[in-house]
């Protein structure tokens, strides 16, 4: 029988900029990348967040640099690639994690709703990726590029039309980049969670009745918990995942099978 090697999921030597990883999802990616010997740039809006997410890292002997980042204009993006690649030397995983999540009924969705779900999911994500790529093609030997998708690109939820549409997009963008930019060596997917325990104000107590149907509608029967996206994230920036791209993995208890 042969055995994992499991210096498949080591990560050490290699960069790995995590957005919005102030908080939740973001932050438990970030932990978990560091976990595996990546040095992590964790960036925000937030500076108390981002410096918060650094010194958890660090107190955890992980590798961290943090970097305060609005995603709204590519040369944000741009800056923020170099920033990294002038800390860490080079740039090798790309997590593009950021994102909105502005709601309305289908009929009243505004304009301005619209705008910011495809300015911020659609948008500032392909920026990020697009200057991520033209690093990686520089370097010469390739890398990982992963963005944070959701089940709202799999199946329609109530009052989600603009972000379900715009992580719809996402999802094509993904393959679309795993298409053309395989020759290169690098690989794009997406990791697309389903319900979590982030944020923290979106969840109700067990005995909600909005969460009683979570926990019913789930095959597993629970929310997930935004550390348990710290394995699939890692799994694929690493060489763990070295014949995957253009993927879309759910890790979202079974959800989306029913």
């Amino acid at each position: 029988m042969m055995k994992l090697d499991l210096s498949l999921f080591d990560l050490t030597g290699r960069c790995a900029i995590v957005t919005g990883s102030g908080r939740g999802l973001g932050r438990a990616m970030a932990q978990g990348l560091a976990g595996v010997g990546a040095d992590v740039v964790v960036c925000a809006r937030s500076g108390d967040e981002v410096e918060q997410t650094v010194a958890t890292i660090r107190a955890a002997g992980g590798s961290a640099h943090g970097i305060v980042f609005d995603a709204s204009s590519r040369q944000a993006c741009r800056d923020l690639i170099d920033q990294a690649v002038a800390h860490f030397g080079n740039l090798d995983v790309m997590i593009v994690n950021h994102g909105s999540g502005a709601s309305a009924p289908a009929e009243d969705l505004s304009d301005a709703q619209w705008e910011e779900n495809i300015a911020v999911n659609l948008t500032s994500v392909f920026r990020c990726c697009q200057e991520a790529a033209r690093t990686m093609i520089d370097q010469g030997y390739g890398g990982s590029i992963v963005v944070t998708s959701s089940t709202g690109s799999m199946v329609g939820f109530e009052g989600l039309l603009g972000f379900g549409a715009s992580k719809g997009g996402v999802d094509q963008m993904v393959r679309q980049m795993a298409m053309e930019w395989g020759r290169h060596g690098i690989r794009v997917n997406a990791l697309n969670p389903g319900w979590t325990l982030h944020p923290p104000e979106a969840v109700g107590a067990p005995d909600d009745p909005a969460e009683q149907r979570i926990a019913e509608r789930t095959p597993l029967g629970r929310r997930g918990a935004a550390e348990e996206m710290a394995g699939p994230a890692i799994f694929l920036a690493s060489d763990a995942s070295s014949f995957v791209t253009g993927v879309t993995l759910l890790a979202d208890g079974g959800w989306c099978a029913v």
